[in-house]
């Protein structure tokens, strides 16, 4: 959920403080851009050069900048806008009733009332203070402003005293942010399953029959429904490559077989399945169980049977699900593709031809067509498979939330 994402922190003068160190460590590891603005109080508390070292930028904490004798100012509104999330924490109940007020007196300040983005705040202070009618109503006042409060954690605080008031711990802060992005998202909620790659059927210990797939169109969609929110099982067969990434589960396998039962284990709980595989129609019927000795100039023959058909079962089982197909072409792509989702009971079908320069195995772009279960077309121009990706799983959206 943090990729990619520009975090601004907000720290002010409480002995909580000192945590933001492991917070900061988490962001950055989560995989977000921080920067970090300290109040001058909050600077007794905790150093800068600590948090510019984990930050890997300059930590700030006043409108104006002194460097190698010549003056510069730091620009609050730029850093409104650089945010995708402002997070002050902790927030000392003065901080809280200078937000709730507009009492405009430091950078943090300047900063909070340019922020565009949405703003979290922690609270941090003693028990009767964080129960004082004046803090209540900066909590209330806040709220009502839109931002968003990660409620005070119950524990031993600084004064000796034990009770709510406790800085919500880095781990839970988090977490916290994580649900809250996560829960404006479309697939937020939904278990996908995909699969990727080629399958390959052994036909002794060191040979198969395999395909030229590299699994690239299938790790891309299981990227983006896992950028969109969706817990994802991606099983895939042979390939180099891998995903990391906390709300994909990579399931990996070799044959047909095994991806059908990898399959099989999951389908009943997903709400949306794609079958991206490029699973091996055929595999030979007796897999030899030393290697296979050439002999003189005699043809090799290999007698082989079907595989079972992972997408036609998945088509068969579906209750909720929505499930979707790829055919990939060389001829009468249209017309083909339209008989596969009919005859699979699928509801949608990804046609890509080979006809189609830059489209198919072994490319980073792929060129598609969309068709859903009441024969709608939808054409896309050729694009990177990262984008294509983006592009399937608009139009799988857009049906499952009609």
């Amino acid at each position: 959920m943090l990729s990619g994402k520009n975090v601004l922190l907000g720290i002010t003068g409480g002995i909580a403080a000192y945590k933001t160190t492991f917070l900061v460590r988490l962001l950055i590891k989560a995989g977000a851009e921080v920067k970090v603005i300290l109040t001058q109080s909050a600077s007794s508390f905790v150093s800068p050069l600590t948090l510019s070292t984990l930050s890997k930028n300059p930590v700030l904490m006043d409108f104006v900048k002194e460097e190698d004798g010549s003056l510069s100012w730091n620009n609050h509104v730029d850093l409104g806008l650089w945010a995708d999330i402002f997070l002050i924490a902790p927030a000392t109940a003065n901080t809280l009733s200078k937000m709730a007020t507009g009492n405009c007196d430091n950078l943090l300040m300047a900063t909070y009332l340019s922020a565009k983005c949405p703003v979290f705040f922690a609270p941090a202070m003693d028990l009767d203070m964080y129960k004082h009618p004046s803090t209540k109503q900066s909590f209330r006042q806040l709220l009502s402003f839109g931002n968003t409060m990660i409620p005070a954690e119950t524990g031993e605080l600084a004064s000796g005293l034990s009770g709510e008031g406790r800085m919500a711990e880095p781990e839970n802060i988090l977490l916290f942010l994580k649900r809250s992005l996560a829960a404006g998202l479309p697939l937020n909620g939904k278990k996908v399953l995909i699969t990727a790659g080629p399958t390959h059927e052994a036909i002794d210990p060191v040979r198969y029959l395999g395909n030229k797939s590299t699994g690239t169109m299938g790790f891309e969609l299981a990227k983006k429904a896992a950028d969109l929110g969706a817990q994802v099982f991606l099983i895939a067969g042979p390939t180099a490559l891998t995903v990391a990434h906390h709300s994909i589960s990579l399931i990996r396998v070799t044959s047909a077989e095994e991806m059908y039962q990898a399959v099989h284990q999951r389908f009943a709980t997903v709400n949306i399945a794609i079958g991206a595989a490029a699973v091996a129609d055929y595999r030979p019927k007796e897999i030899a169980v030393q290697k296979i000795k050439k002999k003189s100039d005699a043809p090799l023959t290999l007698a082989l049977e079907r595989t079972k058909d992972i997408l036609a079962d998945m088509g068969k089982q579906k209750v909720h699900q929505y499930v979707v197909g790829f055919a990939l072409e060389s001829q009468d792509g249209l017309k083909n593709a339209k008989i596969k989702l009919q005859k699979k009971n699928l509801d949608a079908i990804v046609l890509n031809s080979l006809e189609d320069s830059g489209a198919g195995f072994g490319s980073n772009t792929n060129k598609v067509t969309f068709i859903d279960k009441n024969l709608v077309v939808k054409a896309f121009n050729l694009k990177a498979k990262s984008e294509v990706a983006s592009d399937i799983w608009a139009e799988i959206i857009q049906r499952i939330d009609a």
